[in-house]
């Protein structure tokens, strides 16, 4: 992931189906011991995704990891497929902005579900580690999902700081 250059974020264009204000907005804040790089990598890395997203990180959701694709560059695109009750999922989104090891903003939905909505990852630098803040910002008609979504990343963010240490 050392390749990944800094882009500036995408104008916010009247037709851009992410063009929304979203009151429903979850905002959770993890301290990680690795570096921000390796923090940040572990969101563009098919394998490291693998481990701390997805599939057997997570017991309690009963799924395993199809495939992960992504293009990591500024409108690049990601599809993270998943199989849980015999059911595929399709994760996807769209990178808006990487300013490795700083910031990645990208769209999230399941395909065929519409109403994406947009996460934000900010990662500062602290003496020892890094500290990220994950701004999920849902589709109004995704306001409801707000408490599942806070709850899903602060497990995600636990996970990933286990698979980094």
């Amino acid at each position: 992931m050392k390749n990944i250059q800094q882009t500036q974020g995408l104008a916010k264009r009247k037709d851009d189906p992410m063009n929304f204000e979203s009151n429903a907005k979850v905002r959770v804040t993890r301290r990680f011991s690795a570096s921000p790089e390796q923090v940040f990598d572990a969101w563009l890395d098919p394998e490291m995704i693998g481990k701390w997203m997805f599939g057997h990180a997570h017991p309690e959701r009963e799924e395993e990891v199809v495939r992960i694709s992504l293009d990591p560059r500024a409108g690049g695109s990601f599809s993270f497929v998943v199989r849980r009750q015999g059911q595929e999922i399709d994760h996807v989104g769209e990178y808006l902005e990487i300013d490795r090891p700083r910031r990645l903003v990208f769209t999230w939905g399941v395909a065929d579900v519409g109403d994406n909505s947009r996460v934000i990852i900010d990662i500062i630098p602290l003496e020892k580690g890094c500290e990220l803040t994950l701004t999920h910002e849902l589709h109004p008609n995704w306001a409801d999902f707000a408490s599942r979504a806070e709850a899903g990343w602060i497990k995600m963010l636990d996970v990933l700081a286990e698979t980094l240490s």
